[in-house]
């Protein structure tokens, strides 16, 4: 019986320090033996947003634990690791900067292969820590840093069909959370508010909705709740806000999600329909169900990771390692941390006044 991988990976992308191994079933199927997060929340809560040179600090201070107890809940032994994989990029430089040093220098001691994973790239793979899943298929990827649509061919071999003009879907939810007076990170409280409100009460603009394709943008939407809070004078107001928000997000992403079906559909042969959701935002159930309805009524298979697996983990870092370690594709110690690293490297940016749909 030939040994199976053994993948360290480790993230430090943002404000989460996490550390996992996994390694393969008999089958050949992924099978996460540890996936450990340590969460800053209370480091920036009072900010109300992440202050970059805090997250580092805390980066620095977690992260020789948070891998050791990786390594231990795994029942193996760091001798038996057979490469670590350490997200590059996109992110924070000065957050990046600390997990790639710390693999870097993990591989170099071990004598083991470095592998630098793109952070974008263990979200768009994921879904394949549960799921069987096959090359083509479309990824909405709805992060509080990204919102694109894109065609996932193979590893590493990208197209995107569409990406936001201006603010990421999470950033939205966080601000509309903080603007209703909710603690940060306020975007998953939404979704409890809104359940309380009536969805109607208020219309909110839907930027771009009849043009770009399927581009989004939420920064006229953010805008808008910003004026509404601004006379705002008892709590169902709030409630009702949030509920209005909420809608607003779900037509905008139906709408926006049938023309990138079409599009995807346009450039491939497809043999199966797939759509995959990843990215924090996922985890929002209203959200699920209604990507869901809509994938039955145009059949797709809808794919989503578990909630656990829909925010920045280390586990999603280790999957893009295993898939390369089984192909050689290794790196060399001195990669650079990259802020901006985008998976269709051929795609227009898309961001800043005057872009022109």
């Amino acid at each position: 019986m030939s040994k199976k991988p053994l993948i360290l990976g480790i993230e430090s992308s943002c404000d989460e320090t996490a550390a996992s191994l996994i390694t393969e079933n008999e089958q050949g199927k992924p099978l996460v033996l540890s996936n450990i997060i340590s969460s800053q929340v209370d480091v920036h809560k009072e900010f109300g947003g992440v202050v970059p040179e805090l997250a580092a600090r805390s980066h620095l201070e977690k992260i020789d634990w948070i891998v050791q107890k990786a390594i231990d809940v795994s029942g193996r032994k760091i001798e038996e690791i057979d490469a670590i994989a350490s997200t590059a990029g996109p992110g924070l430089i000065v957050c990046l900067s600390v997990g790639l040093s710390f693999g870097k220098a993990l591989a170099s001691v071990l004598e083991k292969p470095f592998i630098a994973v793109n952070h974008l790239e263990g979200h768009a793979l994921s879904p394949k820590l549960n799921s069987n899943l096959n090359y083509p298929y479309l990824l909405l990827l709805i992060s509080g840093g990204h919102s694109q649509f894109l065609g996932v061919h193979s590893l590493e071999k990208y197209t995107r069909l569409g990406t936001t003009i201006d603010d990421a879907l999470g950033e939205a939810f966080d601000k509309t959370a903080k603007l209703l007076g909710i603690e940060f990170p306020g975007g998953p409280q939404i979704e409890i508010l809104a359940k309380k409100g009536n969805p109607n009460k208020y219309d909110l603009p839907r930027p771009i909705f009849n043009k770009g394709g399927c581009n989004l943008s939420f920064a006229g939407l953010k805008t808008a709740v910003l004026k509404i809070t601004k006379n705002i004078k008892t709590e169902q107001e709030k409630f009702d806000l949030a509920a209005s928000f909420q809608k607003t997000v779900k037509e905008i992403l139906e709408k926006k999600t049938k023309i990138a079906f079409e599009e995807f559909e346009k450039q491939n042969n497809l043999k199966e329909k797939i759509f995959v959701v990843a990215g924090g935002v996922a985890a929002n159930k209203e959200i699920r169900l209604m990507l869901i309805k809509l994938c039955k009524k145009e059949n797709y298979q809808s794919i989503f990771p578990p909630i656990e697996l829909c925010g920045d983990n280390a586990a999603m870092i280790a999957m893009v390692g295993l898939e390369k370690f089984k192909l050689g594709k290794f790196n060399k110690l001195d990669y650079p941390a990259k802020p901006r690293w985008p998976l269709d490297e051929n795609a227009v940016f898309l961001k800043g006044a005057g872009v022109k749909l």
